[in-house]
């Protein structure tokens, strides 16, 4: 209990002296030891990135997650669960609860309807649209938002720690400086024992060491920042290719959308009984892949399920390479399936939408999404 009580004291005696260094520089009563200009640039370089780490990071959670109050009860919720060593549920998106509101109010006004068939088929591209936004919420947070907040939760917490030794390391310094000062004059006064000299200048020494060797563990950790950089500058690509992607299939899934209400128009208004409601949405949009070799659609409110021939004999315009970007799976036999970074040649032809182009590969053909590809010239 002693030892405790004195190591207490002395704890105290030395916070105490370095507050009345620290203080009295602050007043200009007390030289300083000034750090050298490389470290002062690290440092200021350290706490640039930092503070602009904690925005980049703050910002970036308001945007992927724009309801301060969702985006607090997220956080709330992944720490409870990451304490009780438990996996975080998956968590559905607004999109997907739109979705799937729709398809409930289409069952209950009547999916033959066509106000039930219109929020079948809309309420169907909600729910993907909200899949590709939760996609995007996960490796946002897996490759750009969790190497952000390690940096800050760890690395950064190390260099504090070290930079505040060595501020305590140099006010050793300086109180050692102050002390040895005090004792040459004292001594060229009253004939002060030269032993009192010594010691201060023994102790100046031992300071000078600690002080020396805080310095060189401090920059060396502040160097790391760079290493930090090019860490950030990849999650970064990363982060701006998930952005691209949900992007993408956004944008394809909105036009998939745009041409099934158009279809769905067009059936409304037909004279015939039996086209009084929309197409079935699934039948296009939702396949996974081509149908049945020979399968085609005589509906006279669809289009074909083929290119016809007239289509593929009519002039080629602007052949050319495309590299293709995303996978993409056709969504009817018209359409050509895609694997992302192969060579295809790709063509248009007069008429033809323009977000679309034809595409071949050996002797497959098909229509191909302009987005997912890549010109080249």
């Amino acid at each position: 209990m002693d030892f405790n009580v004195k190591k207490l004291a002395s704890d105290a005696g030395v916070f105490f002296t370095r507050a009345v260094q620290f203080t009295e520089e602050k007043l200009g009563q007390a030289e300083k030891t000034e750090l050298d200009a490389h470290l002062e640039n690290l440092i200021t370089r350290a706490d640039g990135t930092k503070n602009w780490t904690e925005k980049i990071l703050r910002q970036t959670e308001v945007l992927l997650q724009p309801n301060p109050i969702d985006h607090t009860g997220a956080r709330i919720e992944e720490f409870i669960y990451d304490k009780l060593d438990k996996k975080l549920p998956s968590r559905g998106t607004n999109a997907e609860l739109l979705g799937q509101y729709m398809l409930e109010a289409a069952n209950e006004f009547g999916p033959g309807t066509p106000y039930g068939s219109t929020l079948i088929t809309v309420g169907e591209y909600q729910k993907r649209l909200g899949s590709a936004e939760r996609e995007l919420l996960h490796t946002s947070a897996t490759t750009f938002l969790t190497p952000l907040r390690n940096f800050l939760e760890g690395d950064w917490r190390t260099i504090s720690k070290e930079r505040r030794l060595l501020e305590n390391r140099r006010l050793d310094l300086d109180i050692c400086k102050a002390r040895l000062k005090k004792a040459k004059q004292a001594e060229a006064k009253a004939a002060l024992l030269s032993e009192e000299v010594d010691k201060a200048e023994h102790e100046l020494r031992v300071a000078q060491t600690e002080f020396d060797r805080q310095a060189e563990v401090t920059r060396l950790l502040l160097e790391g920042i760079s290493s930090t950089h090019l860490n950030h500058l990849r999650c970064l690509h990363d982060f701006a290719e998930a952005q691209a992607t949900y992007y993408a299939q956004c944008h394809h899934y909105m036009q998939d959308l745009q041409r099934e209400l158009n279809r769905c128009a067009n059936a409304v208004s037909a004279p015939l009984s039996s086209a009084a409601v929309c197409p079935d949405p699934i039948s296009s949009a939702f396949l996974s892949g081509p149908p049945s070799p020979g399968a085609t659609v005589s509906s006279s409110g669809q289009r074909p399920s083929t290119l016809t021939m007239e289509q593929s004999q009519l002039p080629v315009t602007g052949t050319r390479k495309a590299k293709v970007l995303y996978d993409y799976d056709a969504h009817d036999a018209s359409e050509l399936s895609l694997l992302a970074d192969e060579l295809i040649t790709v063509y248009t032809v007069p008429g033809m939408d323009p977000d679309w182009l034809v595409g071949e590969r050996g002797n497959e053909k098909g229509k191909v999404p302009v987005t997912y590809l890549e010109l080249l010239s």
